[in-house]
């Protein structure tokens, strides 16, 4: 198995998490959606978004939510593993989804522990309500990075194949 591509995608997620474009901007929810579809080797589709997650959290940071995050990534990948054809439309919907299951997931946890909210449906709804202009940023940011990984992946299919994975 050749290696050189998921180290690649290991390495640029770990230095995009360096780069704030603007909170909850990231190419984590893309890789592990991208990862899923693409890397059959199920042990390698869950290494590759983990240990980008865990390399850049070393140097930003642990945070109690964290099972929250790495819980919504693996279900990410997951749902990426799921996808029989790959196109734009099946790119563009678990995309969303994930992005969506990210803000719901997350979100909870966030409710759940923080102590920020009250325990009732109010909190609870206030909890959400406060998240969405960062749910603009993971949303936009699933959306793009997804488009550049997958559709960097199939033009490189067809130039440089050997450098890649298939499924």
């Amino acid at each position: 198995m050749n290696y050189i591509f998921p180290i690649a995608l290991i390495i640029l997620a770990v230095l995009s998490r360096f780069v704030s474009i603007a909170p909850n901007f990231s190419p984590i929810i893309s890789l592990a959606l991208f990862s899923g579809a693409y890397l059959s080797n199920r042990k390698l589709a869950y290494l590759v978004p983990f240990a980008a997650m865990l390399i850049s959290d070393a140097f930003l940071g642990f945070h109690y939510d964290m099972f929250a995050v790495y819980g919504s990534f693996a279900l990410i990948i997951y749902m990426g593993s799921k996808i029989n054809k790959v196109n734009v439309k099946s790119v563009l919907i678990n995309s969303i989804a994930g992005a969506v299951l990210f803000f719901v997931v997350t979100n909870l946890s966030v409710w759940i522990t923080s102590g920020m909210y009250s325990y009732d449906l109010n909190g609870l709804l206030t909890c959400y309500e406060m998240a969405i202009p960062f749910f603009r940023n993971t949303i936009s940011s699933a959306l793009l990075y997804s488009t550049v990984m997958f559709g960097t992946y199939e033009l490189s299919a067809k130039y440089m194949p050997s450098l890649l994975v298939s499924k």
